[in-house]
């Protein structure tokens, strides 16, 4: 994991106020160098506004972003020569080929060699079909060319807004791999999602956002650890499973169902309790006369972590 020398991206107390309303409330977090960083959180939380600042299409109202030791606003140029970026889906003329795209791009940038245009085609993995006309390529591909095109100017930081969007699910198994490949060449990535599934597979860190302020920033893993196993019961009669599940020290009831016809009456309790307290807890159920049809452990996820971090507010 990076530390402090080797912070590529680094965004202080950022407010943007629009229209008098405080869209974005004062985020901070860095990106270290090599790192895959998730910025997660549900459509109108602020992830796109943050994004539009961070490669200095808006100014913030209040804050700064550095990339690479560069203020984004005060050192606009110096700043965007470290970032390639792919915001929403990428802009292609599709009556070109791949490399003649790459070209155009290429005369709009500084020094950028036709061997420059062959590594960046060779990174993405698209040799093969890099001559053939933009409007034959699948959208996995037109999303690979899109960062081939973002990488031409071999930044230090890559930013992915929502890059599987519109994948089917081997495109978004390709889209993954690619990604924690070029990390591994020592690029930094910043990818904005709303798939948390996604983002809990392929980031190192990640920042949570819920309307305009960020809640958590941290690694993947340890994030996960604090969101503590669920465990589902399925059990009648429910009011007395939950009296006495509610009187155990180590159980907190998280939420309860009544039984259906379809689960033959037995009521849903789901609680959040370490996985080695599961059979003391059984036995005291079933001691009190409780009937117990089923106890499921569910590991837990950044879902589980996200829907706790923000109530309940439902992601997509």
């Amino acid at each position: 994991m990076g530390d402090e020398r080797d912070i590529v991206l680094s965004v202080k107390d950022i407010k943007k106020t629009i229209k008098g309303k405080e869209i974005i409330k004062g985020i901070s977090f860095d990106v270290y160098g090599g790192e895959i960083f998730g910025f997660l959180g549900p459509n109108g939380s602020g992830k796109t506004t943050t994004i539009r600042m961070l490669v200095g299409l808006i100014a913030p109202t209040a804050g700064s972003i550095t990339i690479c030791g560069c203020d984004v606003h005060k050192q606009h140029n110096e700043a965007l020569q470290h970032i390639g970026c792919i915001v929403e889906n990428p802009e292609l003329y599709s009556y070109l080929s791949g490399w003649e795209n790459l070209e155009h791009f290429a005369r709009m940038l500084p020094a950028v060699t036709d061997q420059r245009i062959q590594e960046v085609v060779d990174i993405v993995g698209m040799d093969a079909r890099i001559h053939d006309k933009v409007k034959t390529y699948s959208l996995g591909m037109r999303q690979r060319l899109g960062i081939a095109q973002a990488l031409l100017n071999n930044p230090k930081l890559l930013i992915l807004d929502e890059p599987t969007n519109g994948l089917d699910p081997q495109g978004i198994k390709e889209m993954r791999e690619f990604i924690l490949q070029l990390a591994k060449t020592g690029l930094s990535l910043f990818v904005s999602s709303h798939l948390l599934s996604e983002i809990q597979q392929m980031c190192d860190r990640v920042a949570i956002i819920s309307h305009g302020e960020v809640i958590t920033v941290g690694e993947v893993d340890a994030l996960i650890d604090e969101s503590a196993s669920r465990v589902v019961w399925r059990v009648a009669p429910l009011q007395q499973a939950l009296s006495m599940l509610n009187e155990e020290p180590d159980v907190q009831v998280l939420y309860a169902e009544e039984g259906t016809a379809e689960h033959h009456t037995a009521a849903h309790v789901v609680t959040q309790l370490s996985p080695e307290a599961v059979p003391d807890v059984t036995r005291r159920l079933v001691e009190s006369g409780i009937h117990i049809f089923g106890v499921e452990t569910k590991n837990p996820t950044l879902e589980d972590l996200f829907l706790s971090l923000t109530e309940g507010k439902r992601i997509g």
